[in-house]
């Protein structure tokens, strides 16, 4: 029987072992975080949507990402300075499994997103002359609501999952927000086919778009090599190094717990908290900077906005 029906609360703890004199800091840049993530990407966002030379393809899907990280980190950084500022921390069992839905989805939005921009950098280095024609409108917004509808999709199979299990009636969460790896630790009675069925979702969520994103600038890199123009690579590098390194930011933190899970490396739960807030935030606060500053027709339009141009 599904737990929708018992009255299940949950409570946020954060960081349990850092000092409670030391909270007011913590708060404090989990408070600076979230107003530069909301500037910047409502910044890239509104930037795009406003100018309508920025209408193409690679600044749509960028808008899609800057849209993501927003909404992500809407819907958990406010609770958890909350907690902190006014001790609220207390969710009910459907607010915390609507939070736990939207984390996973915006986080394998962005997976997917960053693999169809690497779809676009492939068509744009190899295909120059017939790019127009293939990465029309219409594609780029088919491409984006698939993107939107199988990162939910993909989750849905958690929450049901999820919502099998048995919890506390008062239950408290040692993290920032609810994932299914700290509700899993909470849930009583034998929950290893669980976690194995959703370590398999996660895998298949993260690896695929990843082995796709490789594949993509391995084909770039063949094709750039059978051209024999070897002035192209500089154009080339500058071209993708801005999406590589967002995808580095996006990818090697989570291959990491990947791996020290599966080597059973044991980390104090603070250290493992702090490394799901570095890989969930950091990217939010780089990415619009990083496109800001590496990507041109932005960069016009942001001085352009400001008056800063004659």
């Amino acid at each position: 029987m599904a737990n929708f029906s018992q009255k299940v609360s949950f409570e946020l703890i954060g960081f349990s072992e850092v000092p409670e004199k030391y909270n007011l800091v913590l708060s404090f840049v989990m408070f600076t975080t979230y107003i530069i993530t909301v500037v910047a990407n409502g910044t890239v966002i509104l930037l795009i949507l406003v100018s309508h030379h920025l209408h193409q393809p690679m600044y749509i899907f960028i808008a899609n990402l800057a849209l993501s990280d927003l909404l992500f980190d809407n819907i958990t950084l406010p609770k958890i300075i909350a907690k902190y500022w006014f001790s609220a921390g207390r969710m009910s069992f459907l607010e915390c499994f609507v939070q736990m839905f939207l984390v996973h989805c915006f986080g394998s939005l962005d997976s997917l997103i960053l693999m169809v921009m690497a779809c676009d950098r492939y068509v744009a280095i190899c295909e120059p002359l017939r790019y127009s024609s293939i990465v029309t409108p219409r594609v780029t917004t088919i491409s984006c609501s698939i993107c939107w509808l199988l990162a939910m999709a993909s989750v849905f199979p958690m929450l049901i999952l999820m919502a099998q299990l048995l919890y506390p009636v008062q239950a408290k969460v040692f993290s920032c927000f609810c994932t299914t790896s700290a509700l899993l630790r909470l849930a009583s009675g034998e929950v290893t086919k669980t976690r194995e069925i959703l370590l398999i979702i996660a895998l298949w969520i993260l690896l695929t778009p990843l082995a796709i994103i490789l594949l993509s600038y391995i084909i770039i890199i063949i094709t750039m090599h059978l051209s024999g123009f070897s002035s192209s690579w500089q154009k080339v590098l500058y071209t993708c190094s801005t999406h590589l390194v967002v995808i580095s930011l996006y990818y090697i933190p989570r291959i990491f717990v990947y791996i020290s899970n599966y080597a059973k490396l044991i980390l104090q739960s603070d250290i493992n908290l702090l490394i799901l807030c570095i890989y969930s935030y950091l990217p939010h606060i780089a990415n619009p900077i990083i496109y800001c500053l590496r990507t041109e027709e932005i960069k016009k339009t942001i001085r352009k906005r400001m008056g800063l141009t004659e």
